[in-house]
């Protein structure tokens, strides 16, 4: 069946597009562009029929919108309200041509939309591939970019459009070899819509194969809710009864369109008529995803609300998971009609990773984003989609660990936002969150529970270090005291905990105290201090004057510039100082954050504890003041080195450790 004879059969007063007089011209591809197209055709050639996903998966996107768009203005839909996805094939022209009557494009769009990166992520395609053409191959429908795989079978490519609403005379004709450069012209068009013709290269026959084609459709898209066409193979009509004299003209054909996809709305159907290969098939659709998603949650809520949810995990980050503003995630429709996509009121930032559909039968068809703010019904709805992917983590949490572990390894960063955004499922997100600890070094695997489970007898508080690194924690010489004392302590890592644990004041009863700030508590402990009772660092403590005291009153008068006070220890065991911050200050490490971003903040002195049973310690009791100050500044330094922070004046540093080395 050739082009021409199925744009007769869809109308037969339908004029075919001729090139107008005027606006003909030859423009250039954008480089990354241009780029792109040179892999298209060199490279990716290892799942060719991506092709057909990639194409049948705008012409669906374009009429949502033009369904969305006739909500308001019902003549965009002129005399052909019936959306549908057409593909033909002619072997004589070898072609394969797929058409929609969606909303169609202006001369501008087409420039914008296929000819210039704009948003179409092709630059972060460019820098996220790896190497593997089937991997790589498949990256192309998350980054937007899918309608350029066409050149993976295709030695030119034409497209013809026509924005719905606008006139006849203002239908565009694209071509393109996709070597640098693709010409545009206007022309006579009367269908709305897009038709995009793959002219194919010698090498491949197989896409001009009725039963291939079939294949791929309902491999990749059979869960498209629009109707996906092809023509009927060809039956013979009825011969000649017996007796009737037989026609010397070959019997005709009889032409006849058949839907190749299921045209369903996938929601809508039970969960027990769903494989899970349906399931993947429409999340790789709705995500723009190459591989299978993590988890999915299907649900169906009646009563005084109702509404259907389809909502996926996917196995990996997105490549545009940290910026806040891109929302790719869930599409909202009402009554089946898509509303609009990235309704950010659906589902709160810390979620931005969730993908799927909502489809409501309560709200209003014309509802716009400006109703959507505020809006009872919308509200409900996103607080119950909320507790069903909670829900879902944390029943993967308790029965799939292993998959869990996956999904923190993706997504948890992002998930700690919510305890900083979401006052109401703060105890639930808690509980979802993943840790390493002293307990377990390798891989963030202890939540909040399991370090409650194992606190020993008399400990009231869950202990925390805030550092860049885990190595860096477990450098740092505030867990020299719970080392000794075998308690547990969490090791926060993420940039973000430093706000987490402003938020999360306590979990299970248990205070979070990190090991850095303010006194740490340890004296219930049972006997685990039994061994200190006698100790300097205990008897510092008393009102009365201590043997030491004059020892801490010269180092303070030594560091008065650098430090807020100079006490004995409780944290220390081997190193002979460090630094602690008041209980309600800043800690050192979000302070480094803060100053890294470029924010200003208040100057704040740190508290020097030093150990008055390390050997330094116990030299400088008979230092001459001289000597004293060299001594008091290294240790200072020593101290906030420990902590993975930058000294003041290194050259300072340096000069008096060579001092004090050259008097030793």
């Amino acid at each position: 069946m050739s082009e021409e004879d199925t744009n007769d059969t869809e109308s037969s007063n339908v004029q075919s597009d001729e090139p107008s007089s005027v606006n003909k011209e030859t423009l250039g591809f954008q480089a990354e562009v241009s780029q792109l197209l040179d892999l298209m055709v060199h490279s990716l050639y290892s799942n060719k029929e991506i092709f057909m996903r990639e194409l049948i998966s705008n012409a669906s996107d374009a009429a949502d919108k033009l369904r969305f768009e006739a909500i308001s203005s019902p003549g965009l839909l002129e005399s052909d309200p019936d959306l549908k996805i057409r593909v033909v094939f002619d072997k004589d022209a070898r072609t394969v041509t797929i058409t929609d009557n969606g909303i169609g494009m202006s001369r501008d769009e087409v420039i914008q939309n296929l000819g210039t990166i704009a948003k179409s992520g092709t630059r972060q395609f460019l820098q996220n591939l790896t190497g593997d053409q089937a991997r790589d191959s498949q990256l192309i429908g998350q980054f937007g970019v899918g309608f350029y795989s066409s050149f993976i079978v295709a030695e030119r490519v034409t497209v013809r459009t026509r924005r719905a609403g606008a006139a006849s005379s203002e239908g565009v004709r694209w071509e393109s070899t996709g070597k640098g450069e693709y010409d545009l012209e206007s022309v006579e068009r009367a269908r709305r819509g897009t038709e995009v013709t793959l002219h194919l290269r010698e090498d491949e026959d197989e896409f001009l194969d009725d039963n291939r084609l079939r294949s791929i459709i309902r491999t990749y898209s059979d869960h498209i809710s629009l109707p996906i066409v092809m023509e009927k193979p060809p039956q013979p009509s009825q011969a000649p009864a017996e007796g009737e004299d037989a026609q010397d003209d070959a019997i005709e054909d009889a032409i006849i369109d058949e839907t190749v996809n299921s045209a369903t709305a996938l929601w809508t159907r039970s969960k027990n008529e769903i494989s899970d290969e349906e399931y993947d098939e429409f999340y790789k659709h709705v995500g723009h995803d190459f591989e299978a998603p993590l988890l999915r949650v299907h649900s169906k809520v009646e009563g005084r609300l109702e509404y259907t949810s389809l909502l996926y995990v996917p196995a990996r980050a997105p490549f545009d998971l940290w910026d806040r503003n891109s929302r790719r995630g869930v599409k909202l429709y009402v009554r089946r009609v898509y509303i609009m996509d990235d309704a950010e009121q659906l589902m709160p930032p810390y979620l931005r990773f969730v993908r799927g559909v909502i489809d409501s039968n309560d709200l209003p068809l014309n509802i716009s984003r400006e109703i959507l703010q505020g809006n009872k019904q919308i509200d409900s709805m996103r607080a119950g989609s909320v507790k069903k992917v909670l829900g879902l983590l944390e029943s993967t949490a308790k029965n799939e660990p292993q998959k869990y572990a996956s999904f923190w390894g993706n997504f948890g960063k992002v998930l700690k936002e919510g305890i900083i955004e979401d006052t109401v499922n703060r105890e639930m997100l808690a509980g979802l969150m993943r840790f390493t600890s002293t307990h377990d070094t390798s891989t963030p695997s202890v939540s909040l529970s399991d370090y409650v489970a194992r606190m020993p007898e008399g400990q009231k508080q869950i202990y925390y270090i805030t550092a860049d690194t885990v190595e860096a924690a477990l450098s740092s010489p505030h867990l020299e005291i719970f080392t000794k004392h075998e308690v547990e302590v969490l090791f926060m890592t993420d940039e973000v905990d430093e706000w987490v644990v402003g938020h999360l004041l306590e979990f299970d009863g248990k205070t979070l105290q990190s090991v850095t700030k303010g006194e740490l508590g340890l004296d219930d402990l049972g006997g685990k201090d039994s061994d200190d009772t006698d100790s300097d660092a205990d008897k510092a403590d008393d009102d009365a004057p201590g043997p030491h005291d004059a020892l801490l009153a010269r180092l303070g008068e030594c560091l008065v510039d650098l430090v807020k006070e100079v006490r004995v220890t409780k944290r220390l065991v081997s190193s002979p100082a460090c630094l602690v911050a008041d209980e309600h200050e800043l800690g050192a490490h979000l302070e480094r954050i803060l100053k890294a971003s470029g924010q200003s903040i208040g100057e704040s002195k740190p508290i020097m504890e030093i150990n008055l049973e390390h050997s330094l310690v116990q030299r400088m009791e008979a230092t001459e003041d001289a000597a004293l100050e060299d001594w008091a500044h290294l240790l200072y330094g020593q101290a906030v080195l420990s902590e993975g922070a930058q000294l003041r004046d290194g050259a300072d540093f340096v000069k008096r450790l060579n001092r004090l080395l050259d008097a030793a």
